[in-house]
Parts: C-alpha cells; structure tokens; sequence
C-alpha cells in the first residue's frame, strides 16, 4: 500500500462523530477569535466611534477574569459531562455561549457586558473538554496522532479564516454584528448537537467533583511541577498581550501602509482595485496563519530534540519577536516581530505538553497533563491587568512604546533564566 493510499484510509478510519466535533470546534473557535481578536480594540474605542469607551486598565480586568476561567473550567465541566452526558453538556455550553455573545452586542454598560462576557465563557470553558473527550474516544492507538492533529488544525482555521473574511466586513456594518455573528456561529451548533452528535461510550468510571478536587489538591503538592508551570506562565504573559495591547498598539502608534500596498498589489492580479488594509483582527491570522503554514516544519525539526533545551529555544524566539515591536514602528518590522513570536510559540508549547507527560509519575499521567493548563490561568490572570496598566503608564503617559515591549521581553528573559535553572537543579535526571 502507498503512503498516499495509507493517508486515505486513516481519514476514512474516523466516524461520523468525529467529523461533527470538528465542524464544532471549527466554528466555535473561529466564533471566538473572531470575537477576541477585535474585543479590546472595540470596548475602549470612542462611543463617536462605535465602541464603547472604557478605560484600558478596566477591560484589563475584565480579560485577567474571563481568560483565566476558560483555562479552569473544562477540569469541572469534563468530570460532569463524563457523568450527566456530552450531549446534555453540549446543549448547556451552546445556549449560554451564543446568548453570552449576543448579549455583548446589545449592552453598553460596563457591568452588563462583563456578565455577558462571562457567560460566553462559561459556555466555551464547558466545550472545550467534550470536543476533546469525544475525539479521544472517537480515534484509536492508530489513527490518534491524526485525528488530534485535524483538532488543532480546525482550532487555526477558525482562527485564522473568521477574522480575516468575517470580521472586517461585519466591522464596517457595526461593531455589534461581530457579536451576532458568533451568536449565530455557536448558536446553530446546538442543533447540530441536538439533531447529529451522537453520545459517545461513557468511561467505565467517572470521577465525582471531590474526586477532581482531590487530584487537583494532590498535583498541587507536587512543588517541582507547579514551580515549572509558574515560570513557564512567565512566557504567557507575553502571549495574551497579542489580544491588548499589541492590538491597541497598532491602533495607536502603527501604520501599515506598506503591508497594504504589498498585499492589494498582489490581490490586484485578481481583482481590480483591491482596498485591503492591515487591523487589529490581523494579528490573530498572523498568528494562526503562521502556525498553519509551519507547525508540520517545526514539529519535524524538534521532533527528536530534548523537551527543555527546545522549550527554552522557542521562548527565545517568542521574546525577541516581542523585543523587536520596541525596535522599530515600521510595519514590515512589525509583522516580523509578530510571525518570529508565533515561531517561538510552536517550538516551546507542545514540547512543553510532552514534557509534562515526561515528567508526570507514571500512574498519574494523565491527571498532570490536565493540570498543566494552569500555565494558561496564571499567564493570562497576570498578562491582562498587567498589560493593561503597563500600556496606559508606558504608551499613554510617557509616550514610550518602546519601554513596554522591552518591559515584557525582560519578562521573556526571566522565564528563560527561570528554566535554565529549573533544568540545572530541579529537572528529573535524564527527562530534560
């Protein structure tokens, strides 16, 4: 058999199920990069302007409270999905999710649209486990690698492809069709759910909420692993300004001119008198388009490098594509600092992944891997609070950009010290 013919029949190897969760997945996150990647920009622009108005340190709070739960709330939502049904779980996160967004295109007040926000959350946070669930119990020993690979490839997609086509011409009608429109993505998912999904074969035993509680309490003890996270957070700090201030940055202080002109002058090939421009929903395709493009190359180059030693390389990148936004406001140099710090994403998080799956007690695998999402809790709790008054101090008041994006790449720094460190004196022998 050739490889081509190989390839095939593992694609033909998966159930109806599993196609349905990625046409979930693809939605549901294409609905909420959508939504992220312009929601900073929309809640503290003018209200001449169509946004709202509010202070930068106020949606700071808002992004360090409603991230964070998205990274804590699949540990509870998964153990009640693997007791009361995926398809009941489903229904609930789709209801709460798309009435979440529809109600942030609405309200105006800033407490209203945080309980909207906070509802669009609980619903995201109680998908994300079910989606996974269902792929792991929808693949097998051969075809898993695949079929997980597919998952991660539809969550950029969505990523990429939402805020490139969607979100600039619903921009133009008004900001708040952005919101319907994720309402609209989500929302129709649940029928999907409702008419589709099927519910997969429940685990033989499912863990009560004390039960998840006490293995949260028992990896909490484990000082070396929570020590790693914490100063593997540091590197994520960095990441989540991607959704603040480096959008509000190139709001403020950036013109992308020359990146226009080079891409409607290749779309003028197609088309006559293209008007493309480069906005704050770009970065988020910069991101996602970049991983899409090289996360294969990438993988097959650290495929066989120690877990460490890569993580701290790809932390590397990510903090000089963060030190060079300071360097220069020329937008080719900003986009190169954008696409270096995605490079350094996908070189340190899955190696990241399989070194908590190193270093994790043999019978405990599992339960540190689904901790390790703490790094996510503890790097956006910080990264949106942090980044918000460091804006207004740096950039507002000193007029000094340059000053927060080597502030943050000293944070970068920092993490790479902390886990060369970690490495020398802490690491478990030989799994480094």
């Amino acid at each position: 058999m050739t490889e081509e013919k190989k390839q095939k029949a593992s694609i033909k190897s998966f159930p109806k199920n599993f196609w349905v969760v990625i046409l979930m997945e693809f939605f549901e996150r294409g609905s909420y990069y959508g939504v992220m990647s312009v929601l900073s920009v929309y809640l503290v622009l003018a209200v001449d302007k169509g946004g709202l108005g509010f202070s930068k340190e106020s949606v700071g709070i808002i992004k360090s409270v409603i991230t964070p739960m998205l990274y804590v709330l699949p540990i509870l939502s998964g153990a009640i999905a693997d007791r009361f049904g995926y398809r009941k779980m489903l229904m609930f996160a789709f209801s709460v999710m798309s009435l979440g967004y529809l109600f942030t295109g609405l309200v105006t007040s800033y407490a209203l649209v945080f309980v909207s926000l906070l509802f669009m959350v609980l619903g995201a946070g109680c998908f994300k486990p079910i989606i996974s669930g269902t792929i792991a119990r929808s693949t097998n020993e051969n075809n898993s690698t695949l079929g997980f690979g597919i998952f991660y490839w539809s969550i950029n997609l969505g990523a990429f492809i939402f805020p490139l086509i969607l979100i600039p011409i619903l921009k133009d009608i008004s900001w708040s069709y952005i919101f319907f429109m994720a309402a609209i993505g989500t929302g129709w998912l649940f029928f999907l759910n409702l008419f589709v999904y099927k519910e997969p074969k429940r685990p033989e035993s499912s863990k009560t909420i004390g039960e998840v509680l006490a293995g949260m309490v028992k990896v909490l003890t484990d000082w070396r692993f929570i020590l790693m996270i914490v100063i593997y957070s540091g590197f994520w700090i960095l990441y989540f300004q991607m959704f603040d201030t480096v959008l509000w940055y190139l709001k403020d202080h950036m013109d992308m001119t020359p990146v226009d002109k080079f891409v409607n002058g290749i779309l003028g090939i197609f088309v006559s008198n293209p008007n493309w421009k480069f906005d704050a929903e770009h970065v988020t395709v910069i991101n996602a388009g970049t991983i899409i493009l090289l996360q294969l190359v990438v993988s097959s180059i650290v495929k066989h490098t120690k877990a460490l030693p890569t993580m701290i390389v790809g932390i590397g990148l990510g903090t000089l594509g963060m030190a060079i936004l300071g360097i220069s406001t020329h937008a080719w140099v900003f986009m190169a600092g954008m696409i270096i710090f995605s490079i350094g994403e996908m070189t340190a998080h899955p190696k990241f992944i399989s070194y908590v799956g190193l270093i994790a007690p043999e019978d405990k695998k599992a339960l540190y891997l689904g901790y390790s999402f703490l790094y996510g809790v503890i790097g956006s709790g910080i990264g949106g609070v942090l980044g918000a008054y460091s804006y207004v101090h740096f950039v507002d008041k000193l007029h000094n950009p340059s000053a927060l994006w080597f502030m943050f790449s000293l944070i970068g720094v920092a993490t790479i010290i902390g886990l060369l460190l970690f490495a020398k004196f802490l690491a478990p022998k030989g799994k480094h």
